[in-house]
């Protein structure tokens, strides 16, 4: 199971693509297999530092070790996958479970 939290600022347009994005790539290989929280940094400023956030829109994967950190919009979808660590089998199968 992948334990992910999305923290974004707002309701601003890199905030929601980042989101769109990042249920996208979900939905696709990692389905049944994850949780998303998403984070409006603006209702929970403190969570920035407790996190030590230094940019927004920030993925960090929490669960399966080890915790990855993926910073931005989400929209290069090779790049998001090898920031959460995902392999290429693991990528073939919940392709073809799916």
């Amino acid at each position: 199971m992948y334990i992910l939290k999305l923290f974004v600022t707002g309701t601003t347009p890199r905030s929601l693509k980042a989101i769109a994005n990042l249920r996208a790539i979900c939905q696709e290989h990692l389905l049944g297999r994850y949780e998303l929280q998403v984070v409006d940094l603006y209702q929970q400023p403190e969570l920035a530092r407790e996190n030590k956030l230094v940019a927004a829109p920030t993925l960090i994967k929490s669960l399966p070790n080890p915790i990855r950190r993926v910073i931005g919009d989400m929209s290069d979808t090779a790049e998001v996958l090898a920031g959460l660590d995902i392999s290429l089998r693991e990528r073939h199968v919940s392709r073809t479970d799916a």
